[in-house]
């Protein structure tokens, strides 16, 4: 199986979420002028931001399919970890800039009532903008795509601003404005903790950590092929969506070269029986148990 068909797959979501940002982004600054709601526009240039974040995604993708080069023997599948990197940073300064404007607006007090309408309209964007963080969260569950996971988490982040700011209309409407500032701080908080997941994750994949539990899972899987004697040596690292393996087995001394380069070949098939291992380099040594 071609292993960037996955990708190809993850663009149709960041296709999405730019066409969904940029309908929604028009719709409620349209509306935000018309109802006069501070709350809903400032949500619709959020919006806007946002496209910058998928975009960012998109290019990540599609860096990502290109083929190996002299510079790149593995690929080029890091572009989308890269991406959800970007994504990460982008995410923290709305993240920041939510919290900001909801500080001063606690501090300006209320700047007059905007039409009940606006928190309908508010609403109706935040379940569209779920609905868009439904499938992109499932694609990207279904293809392993940390970069389309990232943008799925950004879409979940707008919609719960959307909800905010429908929050803050609905209080000025019973003389409760600081509900706006309260809901947005709390928004801001979240939108900035998840910024710090996908940092975390993509930190950690670009600097070749891996999962201690899945490498356990590699090592038993290697030491139950035949002919495998020991472990000397095991590594992993995540390219992309994909996983990178190193290991270094002992085999029985008295063995031939074609003898252990078969027991070689078992240890690459078991490995590449697991999801998304694209590249199995087995190092043979002899057993010292036998010397």
């Amino acid at each position: 199986m071609d292993i960037y068909d996955d990708i190809r797959k993850g663009e149709r979501g960041a296709w999405v979420s730019i066409t969904a940002y940029l309908l929604l982004s028009a719709f409620k600054l349209f509306s935000g002028y018309w109802f006069a709601s501070s709350a809903l526009l400032a949500d619709g240039f959020n919006n806007l931001t946002d496209i910058v974040a998928s975009v960012a995604v998109l290019v990540g993708l599609r860096i990502s399919q290109k083929p190996p080069d002299s510079n790149h023997a593995y690929g080029h599948l890091r572009a989308e970890t890269i991406a959800a990197l970007v994504a990460s940073f982008i995410m923290a300064m709305v993240g920041i800039q939510v919290i900001i404007t909801a500080v001063e607006s606690l501090f300006a007090g209320q700047k007059g009532t905007p039409d009940v309408i606006s928190a309908g309209v508010a609403l109706v964007c935040a379940a569209a903008m779920g609905g868009v963080y439904w499938y992109n969260r499932n694609l990207a569950r279904r293809i392993n795509n940390q970069a389309l996971m990232a943008a799925a988490k950004d879409n979940l982040s707008d919609a719960l601003v959307s909800v905010g700011a429908a929050v803050g209309i609905i209080g000025a409407q019973f003389g409760l404005p600081w509900l706006d500032g309260a809901a947005a701080i709390a928004v801001g908080i979240l939108i900035c903790k998840t910024a710090w997941d996908i940092f975390r994750d993509a930190t950690h994949n670009l600097t070749d950590g891996f999962d201690e539990g899945e490498l356990s899972d590699l090592k038993r899987m290697i030491a139950r092929t035949e002919g495998v004697e020991s472990i000397r040596d095991l590594k992993a690292r995540v390219h992309g969506n994909h996983v990178l393996v190193d290991v270094v087995i002992e085999v029985a001394p008295e063995l031939t070269v074609i003898q252990g380069h078969a027991i070689s070949d078992r240890v690459e098939e078991q490995m590449r029986k697991m999801k998304n291992v694209m590249h199995v380099h087995v190092h043979v040594e002899p057993s010292s148990n036998g010397i």
